[in-house]
């Protein structure tokens, strides 16, 4: 996972699943990591990250075709 890229973060876990999986659509491989702090949760995100290659299509992805609405 050396030089992947962050495309996206978030303080709940249930939009970075959203994203992964229309990432993973697209079969981008993508990997949620969890950087949320255990011991009060309110410190911290989680973040998706994706190979550099498929960096730009990812952003793409997320800007058009994901809505949290």
């Amino acid at each position: 996972m050396q030089n992947w890229v962050k495309v996206y973060d978030y303080k709940q876990p249930y939009r970075a699943e959203i994203v992964k999986s229309a990432l993973e659509e697209e079969g981008l491989n993508p990997v949620i990591v969890n950087k949320k702090d255990s011991a009060y949760d309110i410190f911290g995100q989680y973040e998706v990250y994706v190979a550099p290659e498929n960096t730009i299509k990812a952003k793409r992805i997320i800007e058009n075709d994901i809505k949290f609405e």
